[in-house]
């Protein structure tokens, strides 16, 4: 059994939302995160998911050292001013924050895209049922629904087998002890090759658990991206 492992009954969990991208392929005149959609800065329904989500202890959103977007004044909701320059930096970092505000090794940690702002609390729950008693953790995700293709010269060399081939989301879950060495091991690179938490746990040898996710869990990255997450968030009022 891993040093790591523990009962349901026990969990404790927490949410680190990195929030220090300047969201280039959006865009927009600033960060994306801060874009208005449905009323509010995207950013602002991403925590509210998290704030809905009965088992998350705290959520700590990582922003950049110089960010004064966000002023915050609830006990379970914390900003860490220790934004790197990558979102995995962001996140090492982060879990340093998580820390020294109390959290422990052996507790679960959600990481989410602060620009998947679609993601529901049914959702989360849902991810912290499927894993709060696997020894690893693991992550939201969703079959490929396409017929995949590899590219030669802006044609088509190949059509790949997508019967197991999944598209990773966010949160993705694991001890924040276990991460923080994943990611530790690859520091020295400048976390090379790090695209996801789930990345650097295999790295580590780890094999994380996949969660069916959703589709309307997207990451707002281009500028139609908005358009449509406008659209599902007004349908949801």
């Amino acid at each position: 059994m891993s040093a790591f492992q523990n009962t349901p009954t026990s969990v404790r969990c927490h949410a680190l939302l990195p929030c220090a991208g300047t969201g280039s392929r959006a865009g927009t005149a600033g960060p994306k995160q801060y874009q208005t959609v449905a009323g509010l800065p995207m950013v602002l329904h991403t925590l509210a998911a998290f704030s809905a989500a009965p088992r998350i202890e705290q959520t700590v959103l990582v922003v950049a050292p110089d960010d004064r977007f966000l002023s915050v004044d609830q006990p379970d909701l914390q900003l860490a001013r220790c934004g790197g320059a990558t979102r995995a930096h962001s996140v090492y970092n982060g879990l340093d924050a998580l820390r020294a505000k109390g959290a422990a090794d052996d507790d679960w940690v959600l990481v989410h895209d602060a620009a998947r702002c679609l993601i529901t609390p049914q959702q989360i729950e849902a991810l912290i049922s499927a894993c709060e008693g696997d020894p690893v953790g693991g992550l939201l995700a969703l079959k490929l629904p396409d017929t995949l293709k590899t590219e030669c010269e802006g044609r088509v060399a190949a059509t790949v087998d997508r019967s197991d081939k999944w598209l990773a989301q966010t949160p993705q879950m694991f001890r924040l002890g276990m991460l923080r060495s994943a990611l530790a091991a690859q520091a020295d690179s400048g976390f090379a090759g790090v695209t996801d938490e789930a990345s650097a746990m295999e790295m580590a040898g780890h094999r994380p658990l996949l969660v069916p996710g959703s589709a309307q869990n997207f990451k707002v990255t281009y500028p139609e991206d908005f358009a449509l997450a406008e659209a599902i968030l007004s349908s949801r009022t």
